[in-house]
């Protein structure tokens, strides 16, 4: 599982659709609905906050809007909102290291898109997320 902390715009068609069923599968786990994946290392950073759903709700919203960006068939009415969230600190560190990680994907995958996204010194993190200093999360598997 790869909840991107990056914004859901530098992903290719292959990771923005498989960025959504991660993160349907996550807010499955956080709304007690499956008893896989529930002690997965990325799933506490929405663990951890006051309102776990509405938190994962808030980042599966953000993936949503990239897709109707994209003409994309995602169906808003799987995202299940129990109120506001505030957004989630992630450490620099951390978004430099998923930005080296996709841009290995992107080679590979999307050559195309991994030009187009080369010259982005400092990429913008998804909605949910406010950049702060630090290093690599503690829960990343480097």
């Amino acid at each position: 599982m790869r909840l991107w902390s990056l914004h859901p715009q530098y992903l290719d068609s292959r990771g923005l659709v498989a960025l959504w069923r991660e993160a349907l599968l996550a807010q499955a786990v956080l709304l007690g609905r499956t008893k896989g994946y529930r002690h997965h290392p990325q799933l506490s950073r929405f663990r951890d906050r006051n309102d776990p759903p509405a938190s994962i709700a808030a980042y599966l919203t953000a993936v949503y809007q990239e897709a109707i960006v994209r003409r994309y068939n995602f169906d808003a009415g799987r995202i299940v909102s129990s109120g506001p969230a505030g957004r989630i600190d992630v450490s620099a560190g951390q978004i430099a290291f998923e930005w080296a990680h996709l841009m290995k994907k992107l080679a590979h995958r999307a050559p195309v898109l991994r030009q187009r996204w080369g010259s982005v010194k400092t990429p913008s993190p998804h909605p949910l997320f406010r950049v702060v200093e630090g290093k690599v999360a503690a829960w990343e598997r480097p």
